[in-house]
């Protein structure tokens, strides 16, 4: 009567590959770009930190802080990726794959955070202006535009469908903007010495960090909240699911992120009578798999009751789903429904 089958390949057994899942960089060469990365950025955050007080230059001392923000996202990036590397076992079914989706509200909610502390200390600085030395702001700021560019192009190598690697690129990346902002307002200081420079590039960089915050922790929490991806309308989906051939309705489904760059989905799904379960799961499965890349599927096939298949000539009682004890969200009927 029913077809209970998970729908994952063979490749998706116990020691087989994830087809469908690769990101064309494999995670050695991630940790590898990122490691070099690290290097350049605590070298110079050190030396950045000396000369900020020396030219009591709160752009500089912000950019330091932000450099040390930096660093502590890729530690975490690269913790990360050792966790969700970690095979599934015991309790943990899926594995530590969302230990990156972790790193990643970390990253988001620092840059928050040391957003909110560098707006107040920027205020100060408006209010009460002290004495910047322009000429050593300006060449520092340019060494790190430098280091935050070479920074940058590493981790642009490495996976960055990857919400970790991505939240440490919106770290690096802010810093690299932080730096310009920095090196113009030195310049600002060192021909007009107008002090007041070094704060409004402070609040122009802060705002950045707002933005590339804000977007870090909504895509993480999308994914806590087992929301749909992002590309994906759950509705639009069931709807073309219930269009295939012997498939009369479509009910329980749910598609959800285990991590950034690889969905699931479960549904329910019901057959015409006399129709083949096995013939329509694997149908299904390859049509989410080429038209939404979905290759994680749990599809439970049986055949229609009759009082299911009644509702569905006469189009009359489309919300009746008695043959579901506890159905989630609206069911889908190739006629005209509610979403």
């Amino acid at each position: 009567m029913g077809d209970h089958t998970h729908g994952h390949d063979p490749e998706h057994e116990h020691g087989g590959g994830h087809a469908g899942h690769s990101h064309g960089v494999s995670a050695d060469a991630d940790r590898r770009w990122l490691g070099i990365a690290l290097t350049l950025i605590t070298v110079f955050m050190a030396g950045e930190v000396v000369i900020g007080i020396v030219a009591q230059s709160l752009a500089l001392i912000s950019d330091a802080a932000h450099m040390l923000t930096d660093a502590v996202s890729i530690v975490f990036a690269l913790i990360a990726m050792r966790l969700a590397a970690r095979p599934a076992r015991g309790v943990f079914t899926y594995g530590l794959k969302r230990a990156e989706i972790l790193s990643a509200q970390a990253n988001g909610l620092t840059l928050l955070l040391l957003g909110a502390w560098l707006a107040y200390e920027a205020v100060h600085r408006l209010i009460d202006p002290p004495e910047v030395k322009g000429g050593l702001v300006f060449a520092t700021a340019l060494a790190g535009i430098a280091v935050n560019i070479a920074a940058a192009w590493c981790i642009s190598k490495a996976n960055r469908s990857s919400l970790n690697v991505e939240g440490a690129y919106q770290h690096i990346l802010n810093d690299l903007f932080a730096f310009i902002g920095t090196a113009v307002a030195g310049l600002i200081v060192l021909l007009t010495g107008f002090a007041r420079a070094d704060g409004i590039a402070t609040l122009v960089v802060v705002a950045l960090m707002f933005k590339a915050g804000y977007g870090l922790l909504r895509e993480s929490g999308r994914i806590f909240l087992e929301a749909a991806p992002a590309d994906v309308d759950p509705d639009a989906l069931g709807d073309k699911l219930v269009s295939q051939p012997a498939v009369v309705e479509v009910h329980d489904l749910h598609v959800w992120q285990i991590t950034s760059g690889q969905s699931a989905l479960s549904a329910h799904v019901l057959v015409e009578p006399g129709g083949d379960c096995h013939a329509v799961r694997r149908d299904l499965e390859e049509l989410l798999q080429h038209d939404y890349g979905i290759t994680h599927t749990t599809l439970q096939v049986d055949h229609v009751p009759e009082q299911v298949l009644q509702v569905a000539l006469t189009g009359e009682g489309a919300g009746d789903t008695s043959h579901c004890e506890d159905p989630h969200g609206p069911v889908h009927r190739d006629e005209p429904h509610k979403h």
